[in-house]
């Protein structure tokens, strides 16, 4: 008989917004670790503080409930309490795209259950600021990466549908796993390109499902009706979940399956 190739297992969950996406986390989390037995487990943390940013207690309660990697976004700042404990927290990234001089790092790895996985996160440019080129970032930074590691996972936390779907194309043979976040709208166009990368337009989110995105809808109306100047906060509704889970063929770093998950608070069942 073949031996299976070394595999490694990652599940990644979309963005995690405010204290109802860390509600849902709390629930969830211990059910799909037992069901996937995912060896790493990577989320993106840029609105888990009220939305906006993320605090020194909250990363360290994602951490204490299993979670091994955090990626950010366009609110990474938002919290000013990051620039406190960015730069000491290694399983912690921000943008790579972000400006030299930025405070914390842009990838990093992980090393959980036995396995390691580089994770990058970069930032798109289309409808959000004129920030480095994501491209030219990647191609750097995988670059170095590659020299040691085989399996790369990479967070684009953009905007437009486009600009993700060619970067998972630039990317196709030399990243594990191109994953999108940052829309909170999970996509159905899940698959493994040509050269064996995983990649997903939007990872979804894990947060309120009867606001706008994760923020109270009333709000979100009367800034589309009347375009003045609206505070967000937080919908404390029923929430929904958003992840996938990637595994990886350790020996190449191509990606071997990929599987969307999608739970709803009091409708879903894990077997």
């Amino acid at each position: 008989m073949f031996e299976e190739e070394p595999a490694i297992k990652v599940l990644f969950i979309g963005d995690i917004v405010g204290s109802t996406g860390r509600k849902a986390l709390k629930e969830t989390l211990p059910h799909l670790k037992s069901k996937y037995s995912p060896h790493v487990i990577i989320a993106n943390g840029e609105n888990a503080a009220g939305g906006r940013g993320i605090t020194a207690a909250i990363a360290k309660e994602f951490f204490e409930l299993g979670i091994h990697g955090l990626t950010m976004g366009n609110h990474t700042w938002d919290n000013k309490e990051i620039f406190e404990f960015i730069d000491d927290e290694p399983r912690m990234i921000r943008p790579a795209n972000f400006p030299p001089g930025t405070p914390g790092r842009g990838y990093t790895v992980i090393k959980a259950n036995g396995k390691e996985l580089a994770i990058v996160n970069l930032m798109g440019r289309t409808f959000l600021p004129a920030i480095d080129d994501p491209f030219r970032a990647a191609d750097e930074i995988i670059g170095k990466l590659a020299k040691k590691h085989k399996c790369i996972l990479v967070d684009f936390h953009a905007e437009a549908t486009s600009e993700k779907i060619a970067m998972g194309w630039h990317l196709d043979g030399r990243a594990s796993l191109v994953v999108g976040t940052h829309t909170h709208v999970q996509s159905n166009d899940d698959t493994i390109l040509p050269q064996g990368t995983a990649y997903l337009t939007d990872a979804g989110m894990v947060g309120s499902r009867e606001g706008v995105l994760g923020m109270e809808r009333e709000a979100v109306l009367r800034k589309f009706t009347t375009q003045l100047p609206v505070r967000f906060q937080v919908c404390e509704g029923k929430w929904h979940f958003h992840a996938l889970v990637v595994d990886m063929d350790e020996s190449t770093g191509r990606a071997k399956k990929i599987q969307k998950i999608r739970l709803l608070e009091d409708e879903w069942i894990m077997e």
